[in-house]
């Protein structure tokens, strides 16, 4: 396990954005995984900046996400699949066909979850999946108590994640109760894992993720098991470690 500490989230998105672009190198296809919320998109800039100037080429880039809520379309402006086109997938030149995140409307969610893990499978899995970690070590939408052994199945949400969601949409009912979320398992699949965090916030998660027990408590502790694995986060994000940086 790798730890990089960076003064602020802007040196954060360069590195990361170099690591992403570094293992690109020299792949017939490549094989990405991402996610979404605020922490990585000053990565995401970063690797447009680089597509713009020719530096990066995501023609024969595969992306798998993370998640996505259940019962919103992927037109939604709080839908991960909006997300990821306004961050990325709009700005580079990655065919849209290649861009793959769970179908919140799917008829019938189970086999869809069933099908999400097998076309990982049949393009030979992720070679490299970014990650951000929640403020009690989620990752992805798996909250304290899941398996390590979890696949991408339907997650009911937290009430303090459904709390926490109710400002980005117009009225509490309308904030989703679940959501499609690859699993811890499904993570460790990937060939290599770069988590990022930024802020203070984050503190306490990120020493339980890289110094604590491995436990179902803090999820992002699994990554312990992982054989390479890089953490890129804020000094502020780290400030609860035992070993500084």
């Amino acid at each position: 396990m790798k730890v990089i500490v960076v003064p602020n989230k802007d040196k954060m998105g360069a590195i990361g954005a170099r690591i992403i672009a570094e293992d690109m190198k020299g792949r017939l296809f490549y094989k990405l995984g991402l996610a979404t919320g605020s922490t990585p998109i000053p990565v995401y800039q970063e690797l447009i900046r680089l597509n713009k100037e020719k530096k990066v080429d995501f023609s024969r880039v595969i992306t798998f996400n993370l998640d996505e809520y259940v019962g919103i379309p992927g037109t939604h402006d709080q839908s991960y699949r909006y997300f990821m086109n306004k961050q990325l997938f709009d700005h580079v030149n990655i065919p849209k066909q290649n861009t793959n995140v769970p179908d919140g409307m799917a008829k019938n969610i189970p086999a869809h979850c069933a099908d999400y893990e097998s076309w990982m499978e049949s393009v030979g899995g992720i070679d490299l999946q970014v990650l951000g970690i929640g403020g009690n070590g989620h990752i992805g939408f798996n909250e304290p108590g899941s398996s390590i052994a979890s696949r991408t199945r339907q997650v009911k949400l937290t009430p303090e994640t459904i709390r926490d969601n109710a400002r980005f949409f117009a009225k509490a009912a309308d904030v989703p109760k679940t959501a499609i979320s690859m699993g811890i398992g499904t993570v460790l699949d990937a060939a290599k894992i770069v988590l990022f965090a930024n802020g203070a916030n984050k503190a306490a998660a990120i020493a339980a993720a890289i110094e604590g027990p491995v436990s179902v408590k803090c999820p992002a502790s699994a990554l312990q098991l992982h054989p390479d694995v890089t953490f890129v986060i804020t000094k502020d994000a780290a400030a609860n470690l035992t070993l500084k940086f």
